[in-house]
């Protein structure tokens, strides 16, 4: 037997003394009294020693990661959970992040190091995208000089447990049915809010991507183009929380009979509607872009799949027009096979959401991996290959400048997909397409409808933000409003909190974000040189930091999201006298 791992089956030999029997009026009385005994009451959790721990000394807010004993690779992270100590698994459930570089509050809230998913330290459960898989939590026993954990060998080995989802749902409980619309972050972070909460009536998903909620952030960083790669969950999982997934595509909502309507001509009721239909990209209105084939929108699994197949063999002249996230993406995701060249209209790429010192220095990363610029550029036509007529050839900007292109990818933003809202005669649409909610995402003016992710107006209580109405198109954003929603069909009683908004890209490094400037700054802060992949910029209105952005200084950005939920981000003053966010501490 091994001896880090202690089970306790069954004692040798068990005394059993028993009180005087009393007397009872009747049998019922007498059998009341009887508990059956389970087999597993009687056999104790395994055991299993933690390597090198002799004691729990561990203060508020600290962790510490420790191998297990007996389990090859198996470690948990110890840490102090508002006074508690408890073990989890040591990894972000989202993409495998280690917990113990992250950042934990006294009171036991854990935050990845990288996306900012967020954990009770306490319970392992979820409280902040993008992780759908919660932390299994293992209890702590001090005994003879060391340290185990109890629990079973294969849910320490795997660091993740999965989240309350079954459910057995009656035809009879129509007057509860949940319609979700939409197959993306915001609709798999509903549905999964929803089962997680307890909510046991129908469910029904649908979604005109033909295929399961993906992990839509991969497109245009690795041109994914295998749905079941990067799907969140498959069917199986689906059926077993009683979720009907349909592919098709609503095309109106009758708000006086509570349906939706698609266009295989299918009605839906609903008691609950949740609109989460996501953004659609932009294209050019300019000659040549909406006739020319090779010309590429991305924003599905098959407009990735188009571009993978029209660069072929790769050695490609690829023109991508706009510097936005997704063009820089795309560009760094394509850069090392093909001749690549990025066309944008401002002086750096990202100028706006990130400033000129900032934007120029990812220009520079970029550059290094052969990717050319044009910006400060606007585009004015694209012509015909003359080897392919139907094809693009080449991509002519306004000042004369002819790039050869056999294919041309657009990244110049997207508008929110409402498209099918506005013929209705109830729904108000805002100028910009959106729809305007209140603080737990009901739609302005409409009973029992939700809206969220990049549809949704909300109003946004971050720093900076003065519940002013903002629209944020980020992926964490969206599957936490569905959060959110879920918690208010469940329990509408209850206060949303607040959460902050995370962003990350893939350029050449990683860069993390925070925050939200979409009410603007009027200076930055910038410790560290973006040119050189490491560096903390922070955007300032007045004294107050609104948002901040970091490249190879991990936890930077989840210690800022953390400070900016507590209200306690260091000011402007203070950050420009070179005070390090990592050595600040988080209140109590």
């Amino acid at each position: 037997m091994n001896p880090a791992r202690i089970s306790f089956l069954r004692p040798p030999t068990v005394r059993v003394l028993f009180k005087p029997r009393p007397k009872f009026n009747t049998k019922s009385q007498a059998n009341s009294l009887i508990r059956p005994i389970s087999a597993s009451a009687i056999r104790a959790m395994p055991q299993f020693k933690l390597k090198g721990v002799s004691s729990l000394s561990l203060q508020l807010g600290e962790k510490q990661e420790v191998e297990v004993e007996g389990i090859e690779g198996g470690k948990v992270l110890l840490l102090n959970a508002g006074g508690q100590i408890k073990a989890t698994g040591p990894k972000c459930t989202h993409y495998g992040a280690p917990l113990v570089n992250g950042v934990l509050t006294k009171s036991g809230r854990l935050t990845c190091p990288w996306h900012g998913a967020c954990f009770n330290g306490e319970t392992g459960d979820i409280e902040n995208a993008p992780a759908l898989d919660p932390l299994p939590v293992f209890k702590v026993v001090e005994k003879d000089g060391a340290v185990y954990i109890e629990g079973e060998e294969a849910t320490i080995k795997a660091g993740r447990r999965k989240p309350n989802f079954k459910c057995g749902v009656s035809g009879g409980a129509l007057a509860d049915k949940v319609v979700v619309v939409g197959g993306g972050s915001g609709a798999i972070g509903a549905i999964e809010g929803l089962r997680e909460k307890g909510f046991s009536g129908p469910i029904t998903l649908i979604s005109n991507e033909g295929y399961l909620p993906i992990d839509r952030t991969k497109l245009s960083k690795a041109l994914i183009t295998d749905p079941t790669k990067i799907q969140w969950r498959d069917d199986e999982w689906f059926k077993s929380g009683s979720v009907e997934v349909v592919h098709d595509e609503v095309v109106d909502v009758d708000l006086v009979s509570k349906a939706v309507i698609t266009k295989g001509k299918e009605r839906y009721l609903y008691a609950k509607l949740i609109l989460a239909t996501g953004g659609s990209p932009r294209s050019l209105p300019v000659q040549g872009f909406k006739v020319l084939e090779n010309i590429f929108l991305l924003r599905t699994v098959h407009d990735a799949k188009k571009i993978v197949d029209a660069i072929g063999d790769k050695g490609k002249k690829i023109v991508v027009v706009g510097s936005s996230f997704i063009g820089m993406e795309v560009a760094n995701a394509t850069a090392a096979d093909n001749d690549v060249t990025i066309v944008g209209q401002e002086s750096v790429p990202l100028e706006r959401v990130m400033g000129k010192e900032v934007g120029a220095g990812l220009q520079k990363l970029l550059e290094g991996k052969g990717v050319k610029f044009h910006m400060s550029a606007g585009v004015d036509k694209a012509e015909p290959s003359s080897s392919s007529p139907s094809k693009v050839g080449s991509v002519h900007l306004k000042d004369g400048t002819k790039l050869e292109a056999d294919l041309v990818i657009l990244g110049v933003g997207v508008a929110p997909s409402t498209g099918y809202l506005k013929e209705n005669k109830v729904i108000r649409l805002e100028e910009d397409g959106s729809l305007k909610t209140d603080d737990n995402f009901l739609v302005a003016g409409l009973k029992d409808v939700y809206a969220i992710g990049d549809i949704a107006s909300y109003p946004y209580h971050g720093p900076g933000g003065q519940g002013n109405y903002t629209r944020i198109e980020h992926w964490n954003v969206a599957q936490n409003q569905g959060r959110v929603v879920a918690h208010h069909i469940v329990n509408p009683s209850l206060k949303p909190e607040f959460f902050t908004p995370i962003f990350w890209s893939a350029l050449t490094g990683q860069l993390r974000y925070c925050g939200n400037s979409m009410h603007g700054w009027d200076e930055l802060v910038l410790q560290g040189n973006p040119g050189e992949g490491k560096f903390v910029a922070y955007y300032c209105k007045g004294e107050t930091v609104v948002a901040m952005a970091s490249m190879g200084v991990d936890p930077a950005m989840a210690k800022s999201a953390e400070l900016m939920k507590l209200d306690a981000m260091p000011s402007k003053t203070e950050l420009k006298g070179g005070l390090d966010i990592l050595h600040v501490a988080l209140p109590a």
